[in-house]
């Protein structure tokens, strides 16, 4: 389906709500039936009726449409965050005694669901470099049943071979489920490659304009109607039909967003790897990234976001370069219109600061919609406050 059509058209049946021009938000909580018999069949399957909206909602099934074609699957399911969706979908899918295998280093929470809260469960994670699929198959035990990829993460760009990893989780009946929040459905698609089940935070280039937070999952319709009619109903983490119809004003805008942001990211990166104060970048696009290869064979693009290691002997120095800048805003998340940095060193504290460690003098990028001249003039300035290592 041509992706303008799915943007401006699929699923908007406007003779449904007075031939309006935008989807209404159906702001309701609860549906009325006429009789009996209305209500009688739609609880007895409220994956295909409208009966409260903790399950369905008209304005959140148009999304769920649109959602879905954009990933060239067969349905959607909409959350209330990012985490939402990939807490969802790994925990619907393991039992006691099962075993995932993860990339090593993935989102923290992502992380966090591994290490701290599905074993209390009684499910068991490897985390694992997932750049080789050897190290994959090294991985495998008779109990596993998930493989989880991130491709690329968030921080330092690390991808998966899509198309090998889930041949292999094929070959063993296992489920591939990846986080792809980095590319969106516009630069990498990833069940096209055989994956089962991909994850978005919905916050991030979906929105759009850092109002609103959300998650999906996409998948063929057999998987997203079992998870719907046991653990989606049962975690009752929903998005509001308000938040689902600004995701739909959003959507208009996806690829003239994702265009602009994904063009100026590649200037400022260059600009970024070309100063003689920056040690390294990480960005995918790069022919310094390591896997520059397997970027471009996956992903049509590579929007938004790069990371740069500073040529900096002290964590004043890291902290002077961010607090020079004028047009970024300093801040965790990205995806929006406003341009931002993270400074890895806020994780640790001053004292712990250690500069052997490129991980404490990395800053994470993100260009918005600004003028890429602008960001660049910016990023310059306040390179040039720093004394020479």
């Amino acid at each position: 389906m041509n992706l303008s059509e799915i943007l401006n058209e699929l699923g908007e049946d406007r003779e449904n709500y007075y031939n309006a021009v935008s989807p209404p938000i159906l702001q309701t909580s609860n549906f009325a039936f006429r009789d009996v018999a209305s209500l009688r069949t739609a609880m007895q399957d409220e994956y295909r009726w409208n009966l409260y909206t903790r399950g369905n909602n008209p304005t959140v099934t148009i999304l769920r449409k649109k959602i879905a074609a954009l990933d060239q699957a067969e349905d959607a399911l909409i959350l209330s965050s990012g985490i939402a969706a990939v807490f969802l979908s790994v925990f619907a899918n393991v039992k006691q005694g099962d075993h995932v295998v993860s990339v090593a280093r993935p989102y923290p929470w992502t992380d966090k669901m591994f290490q701290n809260l599905l074993p209390r469960f009684g499910v068991t994670a490897t985390m694992i470099d997932g750049t080789q699929i050897r190290n994959w198959e090294n991985a495998l035990q008779p109990d596993t049943k998930i493989f989880f990829l991130e491709s690329p993460n968030s921080l330092t760009f690390e991808l998966q071979d899509l198309e090998a990893i889930s041949k292999l989780a094929q070959s063993r009946g296992i489920l591939t489920i990846i986080d792809n929040s980095y590319c969106s459905p516009l630069y990498q698609q990833p069940l096209s490659y055989g994956i089962d089940l991909s994850v978005q935070t919905a916050t991030k280039y979906l929105s759009g304009h850092s109002d609103v937070v959300a998650g999906v999952i996409t998948g063929s319709s057999e998987m997203i109607a079992r998870m719907f009619r046991s653990d989606f109903m049962n975690v009752g983490a929903i998005v509001s039909p308000f938040n689902a119809w600004l995701m739909l004003r959003s959507l208009r805008t996806l690829e003239i967003r994702l265009e602009r942001i994904a063009n100026s990211t590649e200037r400022v990166a260059a600009f970024v790897e070309s100063h003689p104060r920056i040690e390294r970048i990480f960005y995918p696009f790069s022919e310094s990234f390591a896997q520059v290869r397997l970027a471009r064979k996956q992903m049509k693009r590579a929007p938004g976001l790069f990371s740069a290691v500073l040529k900096s002997g002290s964590v004043s120095q890291v902290e002077k370069f961010c607090n020079s800048l004028k047009h970024f805003l300093m801040a965790v998340s990205w995806g929006g219109h406003e341009s931002l940095i993270f400074p890895s060193c806020a994780r640790i504290e001053s004292g712990k600061f250690d500069p052997s460690d490129f991980n404490h003098r990395l800053i994470r990028f993100y260009i918005g919609l600004e003028d890429p001249d602008l960001l660049i003039g910016d990023i310059g300035q306040a390179l040039a406050q720093l004394h020479s290592s």
